[in-house]
C-alpha cells in the first residue's frame, strides 16, 4: 500500500549542486557582461518536479562580485580610483520549464524566472590596506540629505536564467546556465550618483569617508582637490545587476528515473530502493 505513495515523494525531488563564475554590471565595470573581474560561486538546493516540464526550484548562492577603475579603460574612471568588493548571500525561488521531457530526450534547452533575497555589504581596501566597510562611511551623503536615502544590505531582485541539460544516467543531470539577477539599487558597489559636500561629509562621518569617497589624490598623478559638490561620481539611470555562469547538477533523490519520476512513460530504472514494482 504504501510502496507507490513513498516512489511519488521520492523521485519528484533532485537536490541541485552548482558552481561557476560571478561578476556584476555596474559604474565600476565596463562591461555589461563580461568574465573579466569575475569570482568563483557556488550554491545548493532542491528541485521539485510538478510536470515532466515544469519545475519548482529553491536555492541557495553564495559568490563574490567586484570591481576596480584601476582596470578600466576609461581615463575618466582611472582618474575616479574608485574600487569595490562585495560577497553575495541569496536565497531564491524559481520556476523551471524545460520543453523537451528529459526521459524522452537527453538534452534539451530550458528557462527558468522567479525570486530572489539577497545579502550584500561592499568594502575596500583604503591607502594602508585597511579593510573599510562603504555603507556606514556615506561616501555620496546617503541619510545626510533629504534626496540622499540610505540603502539596505538586504533586498529583493528577480533572476532569470537559460541554459542546457545532459543527462548523466538514470538519476543525473548535468546543466550549463547562464542567469542575471535584475536588482532594484544601484549600490551594490556603492556608487550612483554624485560627489557630497565634502565638510558636510567630514564632519558627519569622520575623514575615512572623504578619503573612500574620492579617491583620484592616490594616483601619482592624480587630482588632489577633492570634487565639488554635486559633480557626477556615478550614473544613477540604470540599476546595478550581478549574474553567474556556470554548471549545475541535479541528482534525483530515490532510485527511480532522474526526471520524469512518476511522470515517467518508459520503464526504465525497474524497482525502486525500497523494492517496489513502478506505478503509474
Amino acid at each position: 500500500m504504501f510502496c507507490p505513495v513513498i516512489a511519488l515523494s521520492q523521485q519528484r525531488f533532485h537536490v541541485t549542486l552548482s558552481g561557476g563564475l560571478s561578476n556584476y554590471a555596474g559604474d565600476l565595470q565596463d562591461h555589461r557582461f563580461t568574465l573579466q573581474q569575475s569570482n568563483f560561486a557556488f550554491g545548493a538546493g532542491i528541485k521539485y518536479d510538478i510536470t515532466p516540464n515544469l519545475a519548482l526550484r529553491l536555492a541557495y548562492n553564495h559568490s563574490t562580485i567586484e570591481g576596480d577603475d584601476k582596470k578600466s579603460k576609461d581615463p575618466v574612471l582611472q582618474a575616479r580610483n574608485l574600487s569595490f568588493i562585495t560577497r553575495i548571500n541569496e536565497g531564491s525561488l524559481l520556476v523551471e520549464y524545460t520543453p523537451l521531457n528529459m526521459e524522452d530526450y537527453k538534452i534539451s534547452p530550458f528557462i527558468y524566472s522567479g525570486v530572489a533575497v539577497f545579502h550584500f555589504n561592499p568594502y575596500a581596501y583604503d591607502s594602508i590596506g585597511s579593510k573599510i566597510y562603504l555603507k556606514p562611511l556615506s561616501t555620496e551623503g546617503e541619510g545626510l540629505a533629504p534626496d540622499r536615502k540610505p540603502y539596505n544590505l538586504t533586498q529583493f531582485a528577480i533572476p532569470v536564467g537559460i541554459g542546457v541539460k545532459f543527462r548523466i544516467n538514470e538519476n543525473t543531470i548535468l546543466a550549463y546556465e547562464v542567469s542575471a539577477r535584475k536588482t532594484f539599487t544601484d549600490y551594490l558597489d556603492d556608487v550612483s550618483t554624485t560627489y557630497f559636500d565634502q565638510t558636510a561629509l567630514a564632519q558627519a562621518r569622520g575623514p575615512k569617508a572623504v578619503e573612500m569617497s574620492y579617491r583620484g589624490n592616490e594616483l601619482k598623478n592624480g587630482n588632489p582637490t577633492y570634487p565639488y559638490n554635486g559633480q557626477v561620481r556615478g550614473g544613477s539611470r540604470y540599476k546595478d545587476w550581478y549574474y553567474f555562469t556556470g554548471f549545475t547538477l541535479y541528482i534525483g533523490i530515490g532510485s527511480g528515473n532522474g526526471n520524469g519520476g512518476p511522470f515517467s512513460r518508459g520503464t526504465r530504472g525497474g524497482r525502486n530502493q525500497l523494492g517496489c514494482p513502478k506505478v503509474l
